[in-house]
């Protein structure tokens, strides 16, 4: 049976594993697919769990005033995917709600593999209704989201079992959208002590088998549902005899659930395991994130790499010899994977880049903490600054979410601004920002720009891929980069730490500051001691913010300890 061989199970609700398959909206789902990589080179032996969304997240489309639009993404998972005989089903609101799993196998050179398993409910045995379950990723009203997480967390462990998956030791919750299945789980322990109600043992059980890892500070970022919508759908009334493990202020809390069964809790940074520790009110860890190396890393920089650091993909730390890659070779390759950027922008855009112009990136999901509009904040002195020095390009991408305006709207300003600044500042915004084009832009740009309010940045991962191609950060110190940012060394800092009160004055002060000042001068007028920041970009946050390392981390602090 293939659960003698598997002992991890990893549910995330979002999952990348290929350009071609729309399974995933951002950071949540690429790092889920970097994780499950991982685990294959490592021989870890892991299960993955997730859901099928046949309409995709939203293909993004941008009108002539740069207004975004959404369209649903149709795509065959026939193509990609093997459809398994087996059915799993899940009672809710008194009826019985039947999925199916789809299968793909994550490989590595060796053979060996970690099996994906795509969880649907579009099968003729339910409702039409029902058959919509599993469609759409963060979709619906609180009604959908709470069926389909029950769907995903408790079909997800029922369908584990379907499929002989007897070995399992550890569920890791990849954010709270899993946390259901800690009531299966619960269910299944009463039933082997011949018991129809939950115990403290059922809880102490199923805490020892339960990892848990969360992603945001953000408030709005955590699942809660209403006492009345819960006791509706879900067939669990053991969960009104041990409250204080499901609810907060009256409502069913599903990180507040995860946290409550886990023996393992961590955030995805050491200052985002600070701040939950504040915000939940118990002590949680931190295991920073990281990339995998071998997806990130551009085609030119791979070529680089295997001439100088021939066992980097075995070992990750090995980029720390990137100090030893000549200057001139370093930069040769970056300007190979710059002008494979800037082929696609001519190709979607028809707008020309010059590879000789210092050229900014800023590409994740547009919202308002994210602050992409920082940097053009002050049209006059920042083309006044391009002028003086040379020239400057910015590109920019990312998705807002359907239903948030206040993103949709940053991204026209980007767009509309692009006429302001012209010709001195030269601006694209590329729609779609997907795992392919997240390659080409922080591997083909020149610096990677982070400006979040903090302490709103859990990790970010942006920032570690751009650095293992030789593109420095210039960030707010927030995030991974706290432990990242050596000044001049693998980048630049924007303002100051803890800064109270309203900060953006003051952080565009230090953003226009450290560009006019140094980065530009830098890149213009020193070129040898540019391409120094780059390798040290490689050398020293390329080979720790990777995860192979984070991979290690959970091993010893969660997996199996």
């Amino acid at each position: 049976m293939p659960g003698i061989h598997r002992s991890i199970a990893y549910f995330s609700m979002e999952i990348a594993v290929e350009p071609a398959m729309p399974t995933y909206s951002g950071g949540l789902g690429v790092l889920a697919g970097d994780t499950i990589r991982t685990a294959v080179d490592m021989n870890v032996p892991m299960v993955a769990v997730t859901l099928l969304h046949r309409k995709g997240y939203f293909t993004q489309k941008i009108d002539a005033s740069g207004w975004q639009q959404e369209e649903p993404v149709e795509w065959q998972a026939e193509k990609f995917l093997q459809e398994l005989p087996q059915r799993a089903s899940v009672e809710l609101e008194g009826r019985f709600i039947y999925l199916r799993a789809w299968r793909y196998r994550i490989r590595s050179a060796g053979g060996f593999s970690v099996p994906v398993y795509f969880l649907d409910t579009d099968i003729p045995e339910n409702s039409p209704e029902d058959r919509a379950l599993t469609h759409y990723l963060y979709g619906g009203d609180n009604h959908y989201r709470l069926c389909q997480e029950a769907v995903f967390g408790i079909g997800g462990v029922r369908m584990l079992h379907l499929l002989g998956y007897e070995g399992i030791k550890r569920y890791h919750m990849n954010e709270g959208h899993a946390a259901l299945l800690t009531l299966d789980l619960l269910a299944s322990e009463a039933r082997k002590a011949e018991r129809s109600a939950f115990t403290q043992e059922d809880v102490n059980n199923v805490r020892w088998k339960c990892v848990f890892t969360t992603h945001t500070p953000i408030s709005a970022g955590h699942d809660r549902f209403p006492a009345d919508l819960v006791e509706r759908v879900l067939r669990y009334p053991e969960i009104k005899t041990m409250p204080e493990l499901f609810f907060v202020d009256g409502k069913l809390d599903m990180t507040h659930m995860a946290m409550s069964l886990s023996n393992y809790v961590n955030g995805v940074a050491k200052k985002h395991g600070e701040v939950s520790s504040q915000m939940f009110s118990r002590p949680i860890d931190s295991i920073t994130n990281g990339v995998h190396l071998p997806t990130w890393t551009s085609p030119p920089m791979q070529k680089l790499f295997d001439k100088y650091i021939p066992d980097w993909r075995k070992d990750n730390l090995g980029l720390r010899n990137a100090l030893t890659i000549p200057k001139e070779e370093l930069w040769r390759t970056h300007q190979e994977a710059k002008q494979l950027l800037f082929d696609r922008i001519q190709a979607e855009t028809a707008v020309s880049m010059n590879p000789d112009t210092l050229t900014i990136g800023f590409a994740r999901r547009a919202t308002g903490y994210k602050r992409a509009w920082l940097l053009l904040n002050d049209p006059a002195r920042l083309k006044a600054m391009a002028a003086r020095h040379g020239g400057l390009q910015i590109v920019y991408g990312g998705k807002a979410h359907p239903h948030d305006e206040e993103g949709k709207q940053i991204i026209q300003k980007i767009i509309q601004s692009a006429g302001t600044l012209a010709p001195e500042v030269k601006i694209v915004y590329l729609p779609n920002y997907g795992m392919e084009l997240r390659k080409l832009i922080t591997s083909g740009v020149d610096l990677w720009l982070i400006t979040p309010q903090p302490p709103l940045e859990a990790s970010g991962t942006s920032g570690m891929k751009a650095a293992i191609n030789g593109v420095p950060s210039l960030s707010i110190l927030d995030g991974w980069w706290i432990e990242g940012h050596l000044e001049g060394t693998t980048g630049w800092s924007i303002g100051e730490p803890e800064t109270p009160g309203d900060r953006t004055q003051a952080d565009l002060q230090s953003l226009y500051g450290k560009l006019d000042e140094t980065i530009l001068p830098l890149f213009y007028n020193d070129r040898p001691a540019f391409v120094e920041v780059m390798r040290h970009a490689i050398a020293l946050n390329g080979s720790f913010f990777n995860t192979q390392r984070m991979m290690y981390e959970y091993v010893l602090k969660a997996y199996f300890r």
